[in-house]
């Protein structure tokens, strides 16, 4: 879906429409139900918390400030231990010395072991930055959540455990709709790790 604009009535209701056809499927791109599919992103990060695991969250721009609410939320609500790789001088100094390809998949490679988590939110889910670090992942054994939009063959897309797709290519949607389910997400996550805390 492409949006041009149309009115903020026509603009919510076709984005509410638009709610309504996310996509999450396997990485063997079998469709799974949505409340599945959510459930399932919600088992992967709770778990994190009984073996000790950390969640790693990656994006750029728009996608950056979807990752940092998530950290937040994971970290104070959940009790998860949660990473995000957008601290400014680090990431000014991988991109200045190495590239921006390798700001992400450098930490990752430092940081990430096996059976950690990867949640990587990419609009177009063609990021070189992002790839690099989804590859990372693979190599060290982590599992991988993948928020994307516009083509539904997009390379990321392909590689995670569990992929949560917004069929549109407006950046508004794709990420209104990204943040959306991601809160849902911390939302679960944070109920879940109160329901299991001793009391």
């Amino acid at each position: 879906m492409k949006s041009e604009f149309i009115g903020a009535g026509p603009y919510l209701a076709a984005f509410s429409r638009l709610l309504e056809c996310i996509e999450i499927t396997t990485r063997r791109g079998e469709p799974l139900p949505l409340d599945e599919g959510i459930g399932s992103i919600t088992e992967a990060i709770v778990s994190l918390k009984n073996r000790s695991g950390k969640a790693f969250l990656i994006g750029n721009g728009g996608s950056a400030a979807i990752v940092s609410h998530v950290h937040n939320d994971l970290c104070k609500s959940a009790g998860i231990r949660t990473i995000v790789f957008n601290d400014t001088p680090l990431l000014t100094a991988l991109a200045n010395d190495d590239g921006y390809a390798a700001v992400f998949h450098r930490p990752m490679d430092l940081w990430a072991d096996r059976d950690d988590l990867l949640i990587a939110v990419s609009s177009s889910g063609e990021s070189e930055n992002i790839l690099k670090a989804a590859a990372t992942a693979r190599e060290k054994g982590c599992r991988m959540i993948t928020f994307t939009g516009f083509a539904p063959a997009n390379r990321l897309r392909q590689l995670g455990d569990v992929n949560v797709y917004v069929p549109a290519s407006d950046y508004g949607y794709v990420e209104t709709a990204h943040a959306i389910v991601a809160h849902c997400i911390t939302d679960m996550a944070a109920m879940r790790a109160s329901a299991s805390a001793p009391v």
